[in-house]
């Protein structure tokens, strides 16, 4: 059968660097870090005390406050970010065909600070159960695409995927090919997560994956260099707003970009490591190009998983090396992670809304903070370090890779009729 052609025609974002796709992007393509002492609880006996959270953020500005109390704070960036990318978007609701119009969203933790808060009381109340009715509606993590479909109507597929860090690349994945099998018109989709809590940065403390520079947080992010320990948390929410291709043009909208790929792998390997020789990173990306039939050689910017720990920068580089050859010096790699941070599930989404930003405005984002070569790492590749770089971006690559072993790449194209 004839596939879809599948474009982007809305974004939403309510990040660490901005809750704007202006601000976003100034502060993405001027390499400034987002990292800040945590405000939202007391990290005084933690490892970690830093984190890239959301700031000036209020949900009424979104949705009534009353409703507002029955959503976690995961769920409220789904909806912030959903109603910047509705308007964004000018979707026209007298006219949309919300039957064919669907939500899925990407959490990999979902309402995890709603649940601590709730244990803590149950112990504060020695062990009387007096649980809060909206307890379970706010901490699982499907019921954002669920509050998503309700405020708009949208009655197409509606889900969410978790898939550790992947999860919002698998649910922009799942969109797209909903979309150009012909089954949707268009979907909802992105991702949000709200794990700067104490279950959150202690528990990555435990495992030892996020980094403990107290005295240095704002450079604390460092993909590629060789004192990395680990990443940074990030926060926030996401939305992309996609379509087929013959209906966004029958309302005018405006294209962002076209999805023309996308690859899925398993590592099938570790609990929490990836591969050491990037077996699943090169996999998943082979898919992709296999996917949207082409050679390696078409792409101009990888948009990498990235996260500044110590076995997962390696491996993703030798990944990289193994599928693009002798074009991979060719190529401009940037882990933006460096600066907003890590969005764990929500990290597809915004990494994505990079890549298409990156096309729109024909500049490769930096990685910051790399101070010192890791004698592992071929520096032959270009890293974008430090600053920007301007070139023509017709093909973006973007990397997400989940505990579990869970790997997603999509590939989004520079709009052509």
């Amino acid at each position: 059968m004839e596939l879809k052609r599948v474009v982007v025609t809305g974004l939403g974002l309510v990040t660490p660097l901005g809750n704007s796709i202006d601000e976003f992007w100034k502060n993405l393509s001027e390499g400034v870090s987002a990292a800040a002492p945590i405000t939202r609880f007391d990290a005084t006996h933690f490892k970690t005390k830093f984190a890239c959270e959301v700031k000036d953020f209020e949900v009424g500005d979104y949705m009534d406050r009353k409703e507002a109390r029955k959503l976690d704070l995961y769920a409220q960036f789904a909806m912030a970010s959903t109603e910047l990318a509705v308007q964004n978007a000018k979707l026209n609701f007298e006219t949309l065909d919300t039957e064919f119009f669907g939500v899925i969203w990407g959490s990999g933790i979902g309402g995890s600070t709603t649940f601590m808060a709730e244990v803590i009381d149950f112990v504060k109340s020695n062990y009387v159960p007096k649980f809060s009715p909206f307890l379970i509606p706010k901490m699982i993590a499907d019921i954002a695409s669920g509050h998503i479909s309700m405020r708009y109507g949208f009655k197409g597929p509606n889900f969410t995927t978790v898939s550790a860090c992947a999860s919002s690349s698998n649910a922009l994945i799942d969109a797209y090919n909903y979309i150009r099998l012909g089954i949707a018109k268009g979907f909802v989709t992105g991702g949000s997560e709200a794990a700067i809590n104490e279950v959150g940065i202690g528990g990555f403390n435990a495992m030892r994956a996020i980094s403990t520079r107290n005295d240095d947080y704002k450079t604390a992010s460092r993909p590629f260099d060789v004192n990395r320990d680990g990443f940074v948390m990030g926060e926030g929410g996401v939305t992309l707003i996609i379509e087929e291709l013959e209906h966004a043009k029958a309302r005018g909208a405006h294209i962002y970009a076209e999805i023309v790929g996308a690859g899925l792998s398993a590592d099938a390997h570790h609990l929490t490591a990836p591969h050491p020789e990037g077996e699943g990173a090169a996999r998943v990306m082979n898919n992709a190009l296999r996917d949207a039939n082409l050679s390696p050689d078409k792409i101009d910017y990888i948009n990498v998983h990235g996260t500044s720990t110590p076995l997962g920068d390696i491996s993703e580089v030798l990944a990289i090396k193994s599928v693009f050859g002798d074009h991979a010096p060719k190529l401009n790699i940037s882990s933006t992670k460096s600066m907003h941070g890590h969005l764990l599930g929500g990290a597809g989404a915004i990494e994505a809304a990079a890549s298409i930003l990156a096309i729109q405005n024909s500049c490769v984002p930096p990685t910051i903070n790399f101070e010192t070569p890791d004698p592992n790492i071929d520096y032959n590749l270009n890293f974008t370090f430090h600053k920007a770089q301007h070139r023509e971006v017709n093909y973006a690559l973007s990397n997400t890779f989940g505990f579990g072993g869970h790997n997603a790449s999509v590939i989004f194209k520079k709009y052509t009729e």
